[in-house]
């Protein structure tokens, strides 16, 4: 596997990463064998090269999965450059947890080898895998992909190219309800969470979960739903996050949001 990043510094860092999930993962696997435990995450790790330049490794893989900045212009731009060194059968898939698939894959010459692979957070983890296919990628592409993600241990799930998927398009709603509702002052950010936690039993409440995934974040995939659907009473921007993005009050990242964290 090829992972490629921008400059040597950020590879180094992610490759650290990689190395304390699997270390996590093989000290649970392998609890009564460390010994096999540390050759896993060695083993792992010598599969894994780094590469500042994507172009000049696109052209010997099979699977090109992009996770960059929520941008669209600039993953069109990215896509459109490989597009011209990969090799034809490759099959590209996007990350994107709120773009569109279709207007990704528009940028490209392979519309039908090109699907989302949405991946959750943290990924060694998190079973799930939402597969999305576009009106234009194939059936092939869409099995091989089914397929790539169960061989990965996942669990695939598949849903069309509509805003959010499956798990965003219902949870960011619901995350921005909960702030209406407090916005509204019928009841107290801490009483929402708590009935969520002890009433739905998540594992987070909604501001808990917003200071998680960060302010920006939902701001961004908000503000970008509403564009697309400016009527729709679920995709209206919110007085108080946009408020806080203002003033940089991010969620944990930046130690401040709902709640505060030290």
């Amino acid at each position: 596997m090829a992972f490629v990043d921008q400059a040597e510094d950020i590879l180094a860092k992610s490759k650290k990463g990689i190395e304390e999930s699997l270390k996590k993962i093989a000290k649970k696997k392998f609890a009564e064998n460390p010994q096999a435990g540390s050759e896993f995450v060695e083993k792992t790790l010598s599969n894994v090269s780094t590469n500042t330049d994507a172009a000049s490794v696109v052209h010997s893989v099979d699977l090109v999965v992009e996770a960059i900045v929520e941008n669209l212009k600039v993953k069109n731009e990215l896509f459109k450059r490989l597009d011209k060194f990969a090799s034809e059968h490759t099959i590209f898939a996007s990350n994107t947890s709120s773009l569109q698939i279709t207007n990704i894959a528009n940028a490209t010459t392979r519309q039908d080898r090109f699907a989302g692979l949405h991946f959750f957070n943290p990924v060694p983890m998190m079973k799930l895998v939402e597969v999305i296919k576009t009106p234009m990628t194939s059936q092939k592409t869409f099995e091989s992909l089914l397929d790539f993600s169960k061989a990965l241990g996942k669990h695939p799930v598949t849903c069309k190219d509509t805003p959010g998927f499956i798990v965003n398009r219902l949870l960011v709603p619901y995350l921005m309800e909960a702030v209406r509702l407090y916005e509204r002052g019928d009841a107290s950010k801490e009483d929402i969470d708590i009935a969520m936690k002890l009433g739905a039993g998540y594992p987070m409440g909604p501001f808990e979960l917003l200071d998680y995934v960060g302010l920006d974040t939902t701001k961004f995939i908000m503000d970008g739903w509403h564009e697309m659907d400016t009527q729709n009473p679920l995709f209206q921007p919110s007085p108080s996050v946009n408020k806080m993005v203002a003033e940089k009050k991010l969620g944990k990242k930046t130690g401040e949001g709902f709640y505060k964290y030290k």
